[in-house]
């Protein structure tokens, strides 16, 4: 079912906005009635998938997110564990976060639960705070009364997805600081230090090779011109992000990053290790297999594999086994869909897709370390190489005038 973006008001007035599956836009409307709310809005989110890019949803941040949401259900899962009643569990937590935004959703899910209501209903009516997969799990933990360890291990799971993500936004981080300074650097030498040399050859009235003159036009382009240079990558960049929401583009777009060699298999590694993850979590706590795909294929950033996963789920409905059914897209790693054989054959598929993830993380983690240290080098060498054919380009001439005049 596809995600709508909703605003609504609240019994106070207050206007508010999230995210729910449903099947239509009347189904979003009467939901937000059931639960009291007054709906503004409701359109179609995107690709429906959640999993689009945007910069916006870069930049903003909700109450539970990232090391939040795995302190929450942590802390949760150790007072359950403890024996508190989840009344008593939900009040404690209420005091513990430091925002207001925060200390609000645990006080309306804590009404909710003394109302009567299961914590998975609770957690459902936050206005898309918490994802499809959080909240299912926690429905498989209240159906088979483990909702402890279901917490325990979603806190887990959700710790080991952060480190998996940050990993990679680590690693970026360096060579992101590294090409915005040296670009930067060539940006003021091409754009103030080269046109004074122009200027002053200018003047001179001498011949100058034609790299030279090159460079020193280069210069002179970025001088007169510098803030087209600067709007237009801006606003390519922002085409391309609204390009990005297309689902047909999207799809060509991913689809083609995974053919790339070096990078695609890199992406490959992290949406499988993702995917295992999810997936043998969620069939770790009772979820069905079948309902477990729908959940894990949400949590894929390529809709190339997402779609892969689309198909064999359609595949395993009819009977067919998981590891034939993801392997007629031919993206998913061999080795990953010889592992969930190996799972399906012994009758402990949750265990051995566990285990695949572990596999894949690691795997990506040296696969990026390996990137990393090829990546910088090469980026330092070719920035640095720019930066010296410019600088000679404008000190030769000078060199070879004062030899002249010597």
């Amino acid at each position: 079912m596809p995600q709508y973006r909703y605003k609504a008001l609240n019994a106070h007035g207050e206007l508010f906005d999230g995210q729910m599956e449903a099947a239509s836009e009347a189904e979003v409307v009467a939901r937000l009635q059931d639960q009291g709310h007054l709906p503004m809005e409701a359109r179609v989110a995107g690709d429906g998938s959640g999993g689009s890019f945007s910069w916006a949803a870069l930049l903003s941040r909700k109450p539970f997110d990232g090391a939040a949401l795995v302190q929450f259900t942590q802390q949760l899962a150790t007072l359950l564990g403890a024996g508190q009643p989840l009344d008593r569990a939900l009040s404690i937590l209420l005091e513990l976060p430091e925002d207001e935004r925060s200390r609000r959703v645990i006080a309306d899910i804590r009404d909710i639960v003394r109302g009567g209501a299961a914590l998975s209903t609770a957690l459902e009516r936050q206005h898309g705070l918490f994802s499809r997969l959080y909240i299912n799990m926690v429905r498989a933990g209240e159906a088979g009364g483990s909702l402890h360890d279901t917490l325990q291990r979603l806190a887990d799971y959700l710790e080991r997805s952060r480190e998996l993500k940050g990993r990679v936004i680590n690693a970026l981080i360096y060579p992101a600081i590294l090409l915005a300074v040296v670009g930067g650097a060539l940006l003021f030498l091409l754009g103030y230090v080269v046109p004074q040399f122009a200027l002053m050859y200018e003047s001179l009235d001498v011949a100058l090779p034609w790299f030279t003159q090159w460079v020193l036009n280069v210069g002179l382009l970025v001088r007169d011109y510098w803030l087209v240079l600067v709007v237009v990558p801006c606003v390519l960049l922002l085409l391309l992000e609204r390009k990005l929401r297309q689902p047909a583009f999207r799809l060509a777009v991913d689809g083609w990053l995974l053919e790339r060699k070096g990078v695609g298999a890199l992406v490959a590694k992290l949406e499988t290790a993702r995917l295992a993850r999810t997936l043998g979590t969620l069939l770790r706590n009772g979820v069905p297999l079948l309902a477990g795909l729908g959940i894990a294929r949400n949590v894929l950033g390529n809709r190339a594999l997402a779609a892969d996963v689309d198909t064999a789920s359609d595949e395993v409905k009819n009977g067919n086994g998981l590891s034939a059914a993801l392997s007629r897209g031919k993206r998913f790693p061999r080795l990953a869909l010889q592992m969930i054989q190996v799972g399906e054959e012994s009758g402990a598929l949750d265990a051995m897709l566990l285990k695949t993830a572990d596999t894949f993380e690691q795997e990506s983690a040296r696969a990026i370390d390996r990137l990393l240290s090829a990546l910088v080098p090469v980026i330092t060498l070719v920035l640095a190489s720019v930066v010296g054919l410019v600088i000679v380009a404008v000190l030769v001439p000078l060199y070879d005038l004062t030899n002249a005049i010597g």
